[in-house]
């Protein structure tokens, strides 16, 4: 029954829990490049939406399932929000994030962002003139 699972390895091969490295895609050097200009311009729309005491920050990783990309915000006050995905990597493609998605991780960050600190702050603003 175990044999089964992908979880129960393969004796020799693969240790229980762990996948095959033929499993797991490896990005080539162009294909990192690629990727982190891609995250990249995720975060810099991000920052042109929100002011300047918001923090913006992207990261390209390897998850279980491939390459795993992350952009997170941190606002001046309330949780910080994250966006993070797994981008199909096709060696054909010039880009693998495409500007359509980018732009809507970007708004949908900004928006979670400032969401974030008007929840923190509440009502608790005196409002300066009528």
């Amino acid at each position: 029954m175990n044999g089964n699972t992908p979880y129960g390895g393969l004796p020799g091969v693969t240790q229980a829990g762990q996948r095959a490295t033929a499993d797991v895609p490896a990005l080539s050097g162009e294909q990192k490049r690629t990727l982190h200009r891609d995250v990249s311009r995720i975060a810099a729309r991000t920052r042109e939406y929100l002011p300047d005491e918001y923090i913006v920050d992207a990261e390209v990783s390897s998850g279980v399932a491939g390459p795993q990309v992350t952009v997170a915000v941190q606002p001046p006050i309330g949780h910080p929000v994250s966006a993070g995905f797994s981008p199909e990597i096709d060696e054909t493609t010039e880009e693998y994030i495409g500007a359509d998605e980018r732009a809507e991780v970007a708004r949908g960050l900004a928006a979670s962002a400032a969401l974030q600190v008007k929840q923190a702050v509440g009502d608790g603003v005196t409002p300066t003139a009528r």
